[in-house]
């Protein structure tokens, strides 16, 4: 049910991005630019209100870009959305809404269904199939509102599976989650780009070593500017800059340098 391995040669391609609420509004990302191919996993970064939310909803194709490009493969990725899966925050989604941990992962096979939308038995493998990679069988027929905050998560990672996707955007996926939860969360998001081939883009809040254990790639946004982009090994630290206030305005006092000394 994996997607198939692609690594190296799928790319997102964002150029020279800009974004607004509305026409006429005060921008909220101005030039970004990177470039990521799957397999691998990136993490947005910076304090609230940095455009980490904001881009995810470009990504997403909730949110039109007011100029630049975002391109997956070469081509628009808007005329691609059924390999883009889109996890929202926690606190945006209705938990109380009725609907089991299996109907939640079905909704992910919605956009490969035919005319009359039915689903077929190769739906109900695939679905199965993710339920079983989340290790939520157990659960399956449980209300989504009976999950600790980890299990949710994971039905919603089983949703992304059962839609194929290529690119998986999560918003705050770590929020509210304990540090064993965390850690075995970001295992899975680990997993699902390096052993399978997706192209996984979280936004977080955790300082750069955490942030290490899981993602390949950093975007460090601060007031909707890109003020960095590569390896996250390379994000700014205090000794790596005689200057470092644009990495302590993205992260606040929880930038931490590699030895250990909260910066202020």
């Amino acid at each position: 049910m994996s997607v198939s391995h692609h690594t190296g040669t799928h790319e997102l391609r964002v150029e020279d991005l800009c974004a607004a609420y509305g026409r006429g509004a005060e921008p909220a990302l101005r030039g970004i630019s990177f470039s990521v191919t799957c397999g691998h996993a990136m993490a947005l970064v910076g304090r609230n209100g940095a455009g980490k939310s904001t881009l995810l909803s470009v990504l997403a194709g909730l949110l039109q870009p007011s100029s630049g490009s975002v391109l997956w493969n070469g081509v628009p990725l808007l005329s691609t959305r059924h390999e883009v899966a889109y996890l929202p925050q926690r606190s945006g989604i209705d938990w109380s809404f009725p609907i089991t941990v299996r109907g939640v992962v079905e909704l992910g096979r919605f956009p490969s269904l035919g005319l009359l939308g039915a689903a077929g038995r190769e739906d109900e493998r695939i679905v199965q199939h993710a339920l079983e990679c989340m290790q939520l069988l157990p659960l399956q027929e449980r209300p989504i509102s009976q999950l600790s905050g980890g299990q949710q998560q994971r039905a919603f990672l089983a949703r992304s599976l059962a839609q194929q996707a290529h690119v998986l955007l999560l918003d705050e996926p770590f929020t509210g989650l304990d540090l064993p939860g965390a850690r075995a969360l970001g295992e899975l998001l680990k997993r699902m780009a390096r052993e399978e081939g997706r192209l996984v883009i979280a936004a977080c809040h955790d300082t750069p070593e955490e942030i290490a254990r899981v993602f390949d790639y950093a975007l460090l946004l601060g007031g909707g500017e890109q003020l960095f982009f590569g390896s996250c090994a390379q994000l700014p630290f205090s000794h790596a800059s005689s200057d470092p206030s644009p990495a302590v305005n993205a992260f606040g006092k929880r930038l931490i340098n590699r030895e250990n000394a909260i910066i202020d």
